[in-house]
């Protein structure tokens, strides 16, 4: 790529045609969900109740690609491929010799990465006879996602965004209720769940996994319904893999020796799988000698700091209990403001490929998020996301460590837009952001 050149744009046919199941490749396998009653290994017709038939068999797939259907990537087309770019004015604010690049998902219909995942799940769901999808959300860009893509293929949306951000970001709802979603903070009197744990914890500011609980009691009481999800699970992880295809390449097509890091920020793991599992599978096969770090909030700090063990993905106890990295499904993460990353574990393919040292990990508090999103919009003219700091600044803690004249290549995956963040960044700005 010839230096004056700043983006990598792929044409319009080439949007992937499959999605990567990462689970074909890994060197051990990775152990089964759990019933939540039993405590066997769960079945498909298990999660009959809550997902349609395609997406359970996506869940349970060992098969390495999984062919993505022409409506779904009819609408990938409005904003796929996205584009790679060379941070050359970063650079520069850096005064280093490593060259930096970014895959940038904002410019998807709602801002983030998330309607890679949110468009097939809904489109399954039709073809199923759903009429009503449920969700949790935290910083809203999964909600904003679900409820564009339920209006997409003519279904109704309900979404529980965390309390702790239904109050700081008033505008992701907003643009919920603009694609046609119904939205509430959670936890909510409308759910047997919420109820309860309002009793319990009067004043709680919410979590990802109180949220789930009442998604998942509102779609097992409604035939019609059925229960999406943002992150965590396998099939949404693997919709996700479009990303690290597409920068996998993107970057072929650069006049680099090869790529040495990836930064991605890391919740529940739909993002850093989604541009990290094909260049593990780079790795895997010998083509490359990336190292891969997950960026996640020191404030909920899974995989840094949890256990890697069986536990349940919501707070209530009723989804299927996972093989992950957690801090306990009781735990409630303080109120920062990447609310994307406060979830209490992490997805159970992420979790198994660090126990097996594939990826590693690093926990960046917000202030220092801040500091970096500040320096690359002002680099680059991008705001991003409160959760692609954390990606953005353990690129930076790296580059900052490099040694004079060194040139490693790094690609910082930047989920999203944040200009619905603009409250966070108000904060940093003024000093009043803590520094959790």
């Amino acid at each position: 790529m010839p230096e004056e050149h700043y983006r990598v744009i792929l044409r319009d046919d080439e949007v992937p045609t499959q999605w990567y199941n990462i689970v074909a490749d890994l060197p051990t396998p990775p152990a089964p969900p759990l019933h939540p009653g039993t405590g066997q290994p769960l079945e498909p017709g298990d999660l009959a109740a809550l997902f349609p038939p395609q997406i359970i068999e996506q869940e349970m797939s060992t098969q390495r690609w999984i062919d993505i259907p022409d409506p779904v990537r009819e609408i990938y087309r409005l904003w796929r491929p996205s584009p790679l770019y060379r941070a050359h004015r970063l650079e520069k604010a850096l005064d280093t010799t490593a060259h930096i690049y970014y895959k940038y998902e904002g410019v998807s219909p709602v801002g983030s990465h998330k309607t890679n995942s949110s468009v097939p799940q809904a489109y399954y769901n039709m073809l199923a006879g759903n009429t009503r999808l449920t969700t949790e959300t935290g910083a809203g860009q999964w909600g904003a996602a679900l409820a564009f893509a339920a209006e997409a293929f003519g279904l109704s949306c309900d979404i529980w965004q965390v309390r702790a951000s239904y109050e700081s970001k008033p505008y992701r709802a907003a643009e919920m209720s603009v694609f046609g979603g119904t939205v509430v903070a959670s936890p909510s009197e409308l759910t047997q769940a919420g109820r309860a744990l309002r009793e319990q914890f009067p004043d709680t500011t919410g979590s990802l996994g109180m949220a789930i609980s009442e998604a998942v009691e509102a779609a097992a009481g409604d035939p019609q319904a059925s229960y999406c999800l943002g992150s965590v699970l396998n099939h949404v992880l693997m919709h996700q893999t479009v990303i690290g295809q597409e920068a996998v390449k993107q970057l072929a097509l650069c006049d680099e020796p090869g790529l040495d890091y990836l930064f991605a920020c890391a919740g529940g793991g739909s993002n850093l799988a989604g541009i990290s599992f094909p260049f593990i599978r780079e790795n895997l096969e010998g083509r490359q000698e990336v190292r891969i770090v997950a960026c996640e909030p020191s404030a909920c700090p899974s995989l840094t700091e949890g256990e890697f063990r069986y536990d349940f993905g919501d707070t209530a106890g009723m989804t299927p209990q996972l093989k992950m990295y957690t801090l306990g499904h009781d735990f409630v993460p303080a109120a920062v403001h990447a609310g994307g990353l406060r979830y209490h574990g992490m997805a159970p393919l992420v979790s198994h490929c660090y126990h097996e040292g594939l990826i590693g990990a690093i926990a960046i508090g917000q202030r220092e998020a801040f500091e970096a999103g500040v320096m690359f919009a002002r680099a680059e003219g991008i705001i991003p996301a409160s959760e692609s700091n954390h990606a953005i600044a353990g690129a930076l803690r790296q580059i900052r460590a490099t040694p004079a004249g060194e040139k490693p290549v790094i690609l910082i995956g930047v989920s999203g837009s944040g200009l619905l963040d603009l409250p966070a960044y108000t904060d940093y700005l003024s000093g009043t952001m803590p520094n959790t």
